[in-house]
């Protein structure tokens, strides 16, 4: 063979070898940072999510304490939430969420407390009766907390 076609050759071979590393490297860049866009997108939606429940959670919560009429709304709202959370988070939030539900609703069908009542239970140690958002908020911790590292 010619040295002249030999050099040409592996001139063409390392170019295209060069070439093909080159994109293959530029394919997995793209695919890990899309997949990292997409990890930090959903954390996003799921901490929104989070936040605005334990907000309508508290509001709805502090209501039923002191009124006997559920703001129905508001309650409808909650439930939209819950059926959000079955889509994008773990079982045990959405139980967690479900449990907080029928707290907030036997809570209106219970006798209504002043805000001297719940300071006595709070000094009493009974802050669970109040707190109840905590349990929730400690499952939803743990999964964004799982969440985030992947």
């Amino acid at each position: 063979m010619d040295t002249a076609f030999v050099s040409a050759l592996s001139a063409l071979a390392g170019t295209a070898l060069g070439g093909l590393t080159s994109g293959l490297t530029t394919m997995l860049n793209t695919r890990a940072q899309a997949r990292s866009e997409q990890i930090s997108h959903g954390m996003a939606r799921r901490e929104d999510l989070v936040r605005d429940f334990i907000v309508e959670a508290a509001k709805a919560y502090g209501d039923a304490i002191v009124s006997s009429e559920p703001k129905t709304q508001e309650l409808i709202n909650l439930y939209a939430m819950i059926s959000r959370m079955r889509v994008l988070s773990m079982p045990r939030s959405v139980a967690c969420a479900d449990r907080l539900m029928s707290t907030i609703l036997d809570t209106y069908f219970q006798p209504n407390r002043s805000l001297r009542e719940l300071s006595t239970e709070m000094k009493r140690g009974r802050s669970d009766s109040i707190d109840v958002l905590r349990e929730f908020g400690e499952a939803a911790r743990q999964e964004l907390q799982q969440f985030s590292l992947r």
